[in-house]
């Protein structure tokens, strides 16, 4: 399964967060789009309409396993996607920041 390390991960790539609502609303990184695990496939088409038509989407979860999930079914539907490895752990770990919908500071549930 395609892999990318956060530390790969550049300002403005196209990030996708597929963890539920109570982990969204804790804290996420910034400008990422949020469609739960729970609804993808009811909301594939936001996805796909978001999602730049000339790059990679980065597929995001706690810790690995969910985002896999997904970006094997988008990897199934002929996008370029990549799991994020390590998932938002591993994002805060690396001090990257984690933001509520209020721009405030967030933590990792």
């Amino acid at each position: 399964m395609p892999t990318v390390e956060v530390a790969d991960l550049k300002d403005g790539d196209f990030l996708l967060d597929v963890r539920e609502d109570d982990e969204w609303q804790a804290g996420h990184a910034e400008g990422a789009l949020h469609v739960p695990i729970s609804e993808f496939v009811a909301r594939y088409g936001e996805v796909t309409e978001a999602a730049p038509q000339d790059g990679r989407v980065h597929v995001i979860c706690r810790s690995g396993g969910r985002s896999a999930q997904v970006t094997m079914y988008l990897v199934q539907q002929g996008v370029d996607a990549v799991n994020v490895d390590g998932g938002m752990e591993m994002w805060a770990h690396a001090g990257r920041p984690v933001v509520t919908d209020q721009g405030q500071p967030g933590y990792v549930l």
